[in-house]
């Protein structure tokens, strides 16, 4: 009976520090994916910075310095950064 609660016990534990935190992150960043638009700087996960140029289902055009444009996957966008 001690090794059943004990086992019950862990998977909360588990669930309320690992499982759940990450559900919500990723929630998140389906939500943020989702909300992008042309102007806002984000930040992509290979670290660069940019302004959305144009935005279609599955692709992004990332404005960046001397007006050059660089064509990424949506889901490469790691973080919006507008100043607001």
């Amino acid at each position: 009976m001690e090794a059943i609660i004990m086992l019950i016990l862990m998977f909360a534990i588990f669930y309320f520090l690992l499982i759940r935190p990450q559900q919500k992150r990723q929630k998140q960043v389906r939500e943020m994916h989702a909300n992008l638009q042309k102007g806002d700087r984000i930040v992509t996960i290979g670290g660069l910075h940019g302004t959305i140029d144009a935005l279609d289902e599955n692709k992004i055009v990332i404005l960046v310095e001397n007006n050059q444009k660089l064509t990424f996957d949506r889901n490469s966008v790691r973080d919006v950064v507008n100043e607001d």
